[in-house]
């Protein structure tokens, strides 16, 4: 019984039901970030590059075959399209927390201490 006690305890203390909120919200957060990437930066941007959809930016490999039997064999592709918008993803979210942590310290510092008792 000790172990569930424990578990309890531990659940329930301030830094762990925080910790899930910041997932939770990070989640949330994402969704936010990657719509503004793929919605909102990368469609200008690629306009700006001569009316390039980073989405479908690509090295083929090895083109789209057919085997023996008439199946498909997808192609082999290297989508660098798709990795420039998760750094371009990357780079938003990295700005972001930096401002907020900025801002946290800012506030922390200028917070008087609290009074002796």
């Amino acid at each position: 019984m000790a172990f569930f006690q424990e578990f309890k305890e531990f659940a329930l203390k301030g830094n762990a039901l925080d910790m899930a909120v910041g997932i939770i919200i990070g989640a949330g957060f994402n969704k936010i970030v990657s719509s503004l990437v793929n919605d909102l930066v990368m469609p200008p941007l690629g306009m700006l590059l001569g009316g390039v959809d980073f989405k479908n930016l690509q090295f083929v490999l090895k083109e789209a075959s057919r085997d023996a039997a008439g199946a498909e064999i997808p192609a082999v592709s290297i989508r660098y399209g798709l990795f420039v918008n998760n750094v371009v993803d990357f780079l938003i979210v990295a700005l972001t927390i930096f401002v907020v942590i900025r801002a946290m310290n800012r506030i922390l510092r200028l917070r008087p201490d609290k009074a002796p008792a």
